[in-house]
């Protein structure tokens, strides 16, 4: 398992258990952060590579929707 999902869970068991001290809350959250990054930098990744393939076996790549 990634080591900063370990060190989360550990944390997040103490918490549990028995309480965080500041800086520990404060590692936990940017542990969090960084974790929330890499999930949201491979999704983008993942959907950069996908390609929609009509009947014609065309390849149009996935756009960003416009809000």
């Amino acid at each position: 398992m990634d080591p900063l999902v370990e060190r989360i869970n550990q944390l997040t068991h103490k918490a549990k258990q028995e309480g965080l001290t500041a800086a520990e809350q404060a590692e936990r959250d940017e542990l969090r952060k960084k974790y929330l990054a890499a999930v949201r930098r491979n999704v983008q990744l993942q959907l950069e590579n996908v390609r929609l393939v009509d009947e014609q076996g065309n390849q149009t790549p996935l756009r960003k929707k416009q809000l």
